[in-house]
């Protein structure tokens, strides 16, 4: 993409101390006695850049990328066509009624988890699957945090697959200009190689624990959607078409809004029940932290704190470096937020760069409950059937498996390059 710059007199320091109270806020996630979140937060950033910097309000909406915006659009609408037929719900409940063996049920519940993710939006994959699994595994008596701890981490990983994955690699992709094929064939390996090491580390951590160590409460009964067969089809029809046509030369914005036209002109979906299952707030968290990010870069100060980081020792053109510092940017940020501002310092001037960016991005979310809004998800799922996993739960089994999957990646990257 690329960005208007400013004239020299047009952008005051303001630009900067926005930036950093922008991402500060951000990484807290809150302003004190305010009732700000981090999507207001960024908004509120954006407004401050167009009031204080100078910039003409052109420039400003310059600095957003509309076609990762109207991507990710169509993808939640896609998403959400899928979520009214009732597939997810669905699917959650055929993977949950699979618990005649704990190790095959934990190895189907990732690798479900992993391929739904890969093409959908991957928050709404835990948060349909998490209240059935948890329920059944309850009335089995099985402890259930491991086996949500594993669903969140193996969506985390399935969802650097592809580049729909998230939205964090379909802004990488639309910023750096990446093709869809050669995304998947570089990427399949280390997150096979993820997904296996997590299963692993997982089940060798857990399997002494599967017992409840107190009685569990009856479990609350989880209402699913009512099951559409027909709408169901065609969802999962018109998702393998948008899949087939990225691999074409046709624009991906294009595609996905055309398929989410088709399912707005639906005869049984009402037009607001399925807007209304639409991520709204990632969208204008997106186009926030793009107005504080670019007006960053076209003042000239980004490439200063790249320099500033280089002279450093953090030079963030070595793939080693910036898989690293993607990982940990993720967790003390926002993985949004760390991809934004990584895509405005690090060169993306080699595909190798965006692909370990979105790599990164995807297996540090799965460090501590922080690192993922998926993560949160599944914790606060789990809080309403009273099953409380805290903040050591998670980490205990997912710092582990981010390490090794980190490895792998760093593994991945000496062989290729």
């Amino acid at each position: 993409m690329i960005l208007p710059t400013a004239e020299p007199n047009a952008v005051t320091v303001a630009v900067p101390i926005i930036f950093a109270a922008t991402y500060l806020g951000v990484a807290v996630g809150r302003v004190p006695y305010l009732k700000l979140d981090r999507t207001g937060i960024a908004l509120l950033g954006a407004i401050g850049i167009m009031a204080l910097s100078g910039l003409p309000t052109q420039a400003v909406i310059g600095f957003i990328n509309w076609p990762t915006i109207l991507l990710l659009f169509g993808f939640l609408v896609l998403s959400a066509q899928l979520r009214l037929s009732g597939f997810f719900d669905r699917a959650a409940a055929l993977t949950a009624s699979r618990l005649g063996h704990p190790a095959r049920f934990l190895l189907l519940l990732m690798v479900v988890a992993a391929g739904l993710s890969a093409v959908l939006n991957h928050d709404i994959v835990c948060f349909a699957f998490a209240p059935l699994v948890g329920a059944a595994l309850l009335r089995r008596g099985l402890n259930p945090i491991p086996f949500l701890v594993a669903l969140a981490i193996a969506s985390n990983i399935g969802a650097a697959a592809t580049l729909v994955g998230n939205p964090q690699d379909m802004m990488i992709a639309q910023v750096a200009g990446l093709g869809f094929a050669r995304y998947l064939a570089w990427c399949i390996t280390p997150v096979m190689v993820a997904l296996g090491s997590a299963y692993g580390i997982i089940w060798a951590l857990s399997r002494h624990h599967l017992a409840l160590t107190a009685p569990a409460s009856t479990p609350p009964s989880a209402t699913p959607r009512p099951f559409n067969r027909f709408h169901t089809m065609k969802g999962l029809i018109i998702l393998g078409l948008v899949v087939a046509l990225f691999f074409s030369p046709l624009p991906k914005e294009l595609v996905a809004l055309t398929a989410a036209g088709i399912h707005l002109a639906s005869p049984t979906f009402r037009t607001e029940d399925m807007l209304g299952l639409v991520d709204w707030e990632i969208l204008v968290l997106f186009m926030g932290l793009f107005v504080v990010t670019g007006a960053l870069e076209a003042s000239g100060y980004g490439a200063q704190m790249a320099g500033y980081l280089a002279h450093h020792g953090l030079d963030l053109a070595s793939l080693p470096v910036l898989a690293l510092a993607t990982a940990a940017l993720s967790n003390l940020i926002n993985n949004a937020a760390a991809v934004m501002l990584l895509l405005k310092l690090a060169p993306m001037t080699h595909p190798h760069a965006a692909y370990v960016l979105a790599l990164a991005n995807s297996f540090g979310g799965s460090l501590i409950i922080l690192g993922s809004v998926s993560n949160i998800i599944v914790v606060q799922q789990a809080r309403e059937m009273d099953i409380n996993i805290r903040f050591r739960d998670f980490a205990r089994l997912g710092v582990p498996v981010t390490l090794a999957a980190l490895a792998g990646l760093l593994g991945w990257v000496a062989v290729v390059t």
